[in-house]
């Protein structure tokens, strides 16, 4: 708000002070529309104001006084006007003297501005000129009335001097203004733009590319449908239209080329264009719809934690009720409904710590995550869950680099899904994992299978809780439990049937995790080529590293130097200790990570597990750099 009454101010001032001159001036921009003019200019060519407010074209101006005879009354009015339009077009600078109709003798003065368009300067030199000529009708007779003209005419000549000097301190202040302005715009995290009648950029503040990848920079003179593209133009088309008509409209829109969430603001001024404002907010709809689903967790909460106590204490009644009658000599056929009754009973408290589980505090904890590692360990986890007959692939085209995610969650979720398409598959078929980045907004994720795809009830309400296509075996919380997960996350989940059966895609948001700061980290290898290939990794993240070869050394340093962060140890070392040995001797006092090349079925790799985080060789520094982001956490 200060900015604007500062501007508004100068504008003022501005005005004032070019009214005070005795020239008439005229600036007109780029594409010939009139940004300032004096009353003086006004009153020299006696213009209607439709032709001296702001945005006045200059064609429309010049067409006003040919048709008055301005410019002579031979030859066709728009033809004077195309010339006359070509020649300031060109931006060249130019002085020239003519006599209008009514007598009047003027000079004018144009110049080219730095970011185009020009100021031109009109002076009546009508006295001067009758000056000359009387000098040269005169000459005899010079004497007195020569001098008194010639100080006349210096005294003139001293004003005109004057009122330059005021013209270009104004043009100064003005270019400072528009320069001042354009910085500021340049600065703001949005793109900025001002659309004539026509939707064409007649300013920008060349931040379109950073709002919207993949657009240009340079829009100057580009209509919008030119710069956005085809996809984004249509769905900005019906609020750009409701600007033009004079209404305001502010909106969201998700942009095709990498999802970005896009808000635009369109607002029209008086002089029938629209003014831009776009904002990429995909963070922040990131953010809202994790608060979102963390409000309706709390309601859900609220709702059902009564009721599941209540529920639970009745299920404990009929439990011990039950429990009475089946040690009662009961005919076969009551110990079966009794049997059966205790089964569905037991499955209702088993429902209730489902549904405790989606309403109960469950907090992302994001960490630095290997995608790769976590993916591969999916396959490994699940692959034994699977018939035969059914093959789990994995892949995996995401950047190797770790992203902020909870390994935790997303693995789960990630299982729960594999899972459920085994059940749609039956006893033979193919799941497919599939991750890969969307620009660096989204990680999406697929899980397909060859099973029979979604019923279209199921696409309408497989995400509604307790709702199951597999009867009495399922709960109906397992996609939901899912969804729930990805919208804590800040993602979405969707559902769709795929030529070969169904897949569920989730996508979370793409954050690169900062690159490791573990402080000095202690390097304990006793193969020198080795050590120096793990030194180079732990350099590029960031970290300072000592080296030492053998347990004795190790531990004579982490004595010494108080400054060590970290340990990084191969189990196997020469002379009769290992990497074990130096965690058992620090005993929790440094944390320490190991590496071995050594098979998991070996007892020694096997124990260290039990001692500290264990890297299998060869391993990535993306893999190091997760390890050591969440030990300094």
């Amino acid at each position: 708000m200060i900015l604007d009454i500062s501007e508004q101010r100068i504008k003022a001032m501005t005005s004032a002070g070019l009214n005070l001159i005795g020239q008439a001036l005229s600036i007109y921009d780029s594409r010939l529309r009139l940004a300032v003019s004096n009353l003086r200019f006004q009153e020299m060519f006696d213009l209607p104001d439709a032709l001296v407010e702001p945005g006045a074209l200059f064609r429309d101006t010049i067409h006003f006084l040919a048709s008055r005879g301005e410019y002579g009354a031979a030859g066709d009015v728009d033809e004077m006007v195309e010339i006359r339009v070509a020649q300031a077009l060109a931006f060249e600078p130019h002085y020239m003297e003519r006599t209008r109709p009514n007598g009047q003798v003027i000079s004018v003065e144009g110049a080219p501005l730095p970011n185009g368009g020009w100021v031109a300067v009109y002076t009546d030199i009508t006295r001067t000129r009758q000056i000359e000529d009387l000098l040269r009708a005169r000459s005899e007779e010079l004497s007195d009335q020569l001098l008194s003209h010639a100080e006349e005419l210096s005294a003139t000549n001293r004003k005109l001097a004057a009122t330059i000097t005021a013209l270009e301190e104004a043009k100064r202040q003005l270019t400072e203004i528009e320069a001042r302005t354009r910085m500021t715009t340049e600065m703001m995290p949005a793109h900025i733009a001002h659309l004539d009648v026509d939707g064409r950029y007649d300013y920008s503040n060349r931040r379109l590319s950073s709002v919207m990848p993949g657009r240009p920079s340079d829009i100057l003179g580009l209509h919008i449908s030119q710069a956005l593209g085809p996809s984004a133009h249509d769905r900005v088309k019906p609020h750009l239209e409701q600007a033009y008509r004079g209404q305001p409209s502010v909106f969201e829109f998700t942009e095709d080329q990498d999802s970005r969430r896009i808000r635009v603001s369109f607002t029209p001024d008086k002089a029938g264009g629209v003014y831009v404002m776009s904002v990429d907010i995909t963070e922040e709809t990131q953010a809202r719809v994790a608060l979102q689903q963390t409000r309706r967790r709390a309601m859900a909460a609220q709702m059902t934690s009564g009721l599941a106590h209540d529920f639970s204490n009745l299920l404990t009644i009929i439990l011990g009720m039950q429990a009475r009658l089946e040690k009662m000599e009961l005919p076969d056929e009551a110990v079966q409904l009794v049997a059966a009754t205790q089964q569905t009973a037991r499955r209702g408290g088993q429902l209730l710590n489902r549904i405790a589980d989606m309403t109960g505090n469950r907090t992302p904890q994001p960490q630095a995550t290997d995608m790769r590692g976590l993916l591969e360990d999916l396959r490994v986890l699940a692959t034994p869950s699977l018939p035969r007959g059914m093959g789990l692939s994995v892949v995996n085209t995401l950047p190797d680099k770790a992203l902020m995610l909870d390994p935790g969650m997303v693995q789960d979720a990630l299982l729960n899904l594999v899972l459920n398409a085994r059940d749609a598959c039956g006893v033979s078929g193919q799941i497919t994992i599939s991750a890969h980045a969307i620009g660096t907004i989204w990680v999406e994720i697929t899980v397909s299978d060859t099973g029979p795809g979604f019923t279209p009830e199921a696409l309408e309400k497989a995400l509604n809780p307790f709702f199951t296509t597999k009867g009495s075996d399922g709960s109906g919380l397992g996609l939901p439990m899912v969804y729930d997960t990805v919208k804590l996350a800040g993602g979405d989940l969707n559902l769709r049937n795929t030529p070969s059966g169904a897949s569920v895609v989730l996508r979370l948001p793409y954050r690169p995790a900062p690159p490791a700061q573990a402080g000095l980290v202690l390097l304990v290898e006793d193969n020198d080529e080795l050590r120096s290939q793990f030194r180079d990794m732990l350099v590029g993240l960031g970290c300072s590293v000592i080296e030492a070869s053998s347990v004795e050394e190790a531990l004579a340093l982490t004595s010494d130097i108080d400054d060590i962060a970290l340990v990084l140890s191969d189990i196997r070392l020469e002379g009769g200790g290992t990497g074990i040995d130096i965690v058992d001797r620090l005993n929790g006092a440094l944390p320490c990570i190991l590496m071995t090349s050594l098979p998991l079925s070996d007892p020694l790799h096997h124990r260290a597990l039990t001692r500290a985080p264990v890297l299998s060789k060869p391993f990535t520094s993306t893999e190091l750099s997760a390890l050591i982001r969440t030990k300094a956490a």
